[in-house]
């Protein structure tokens, strides 16, 4: 049996130019395909229709689709009471979008265990452009004053595209996906997608879904190619959650 080839894309193939989702491998799951670029119509393109980058220094851009998809319906989050009890006594502040690019520097430094990083220079530069026209955000949990840890994804119609989370003091990136979901679900988005399963986001109230069905949820909420720009600064009332 020959094995499949996969597909490469040129950076100036237009930004669509990417093969159905259900052509992705099944080892490695979800490689779709190899090449183009982090143009910002290439990757608005890419979330809205199931396919994220993810490469490591070095490697030419790999594009992502995997079966199954792991997803959290933000108003069915799972907060234990020991989590909720941890976070009203850390004295945590929320914040968003206050700190875009500082969360992915630390998002991408190294971590125990971890050979390198795939966020690279140029990932962190495509990101912060998407910040700069309204697409990429930033969940920010701050602690006297510092930056404590966050998450950064993007918002397109009502879907969340979560990309990565760091913490560096204990809780904080739930924190953070506590605060995100919270926004969330009171501004009415589907789905936040958490691409690929963890036991962290499982122990959150994350969920497996086949790849047809997280299809099937982005026809339906990713229609209007709009930037979500509801975005409070410092949400009162999840700080007063956490208080």
């Amino acid at each position: 049996m020959r094995s499949p080839r996969i597909t490469w894309i040129s950076s100036d193939d237009a930004p669509e130019a990417f093969p159905d989702v259900e052509k992705a491998f099944d080892v490695p799951d979800g490689l779709l395909a190899a090449g183009g670029d982090l143009s910002a119509d290439r990757l608005l393109y890419a979330y809205s229709h199931g396919i994220f980058p993810w490469f490591n220094e070095g490697q030419p851009i790999l594009w992502w689709s995997p079966n199954p998809r792991c997803v959290i319906k933000p108003a069915e989050l799972h907060i234990s009471r020991r989590l909720k009890r941890s976070l009203r006594n850390s004295g945590f502040e929320i914040r968003f979008n206050s700190a875009f690019d500082e969360v992915v520097a630390k998002c991408a430094e190294d971590r125990p265990g971890q050979d390198g990083t795939w966020i690279t220079p140029e990932m962190s530069a495509a990101y912060s452009l998407l910040n700069t026209k309204g697409w990429a955000h930033s969940a920010e949990v701050w602690s006297d004053g510092k930056l404590a840890g966050g998450l950064y994804g993007l918002a397109i119609d009502r879907v969340f595209f979560g990309e990565s989370m760091v913490s560096r003091e204990t809780n904080a990136s739930k924190a953070a996906m506590v605060a995100l979901c919270c926004l969330l679900a009171r501004r009415g988005f589907a789905l936040l997608d958490c691409q690929v399963e963890s036991p962290h986001l499982m122990s959150m109230g994350a969920i497996l879904i086949p790849r047809q069905q997280f299809s099937a949820v982005l026809q339906e909420y990713c229609r209007e190619h709009l930037p979500f720009d509801d975005w409070p600064a410092k949400p009162q009332e999840i700080n007063d959650f956490l208080a």
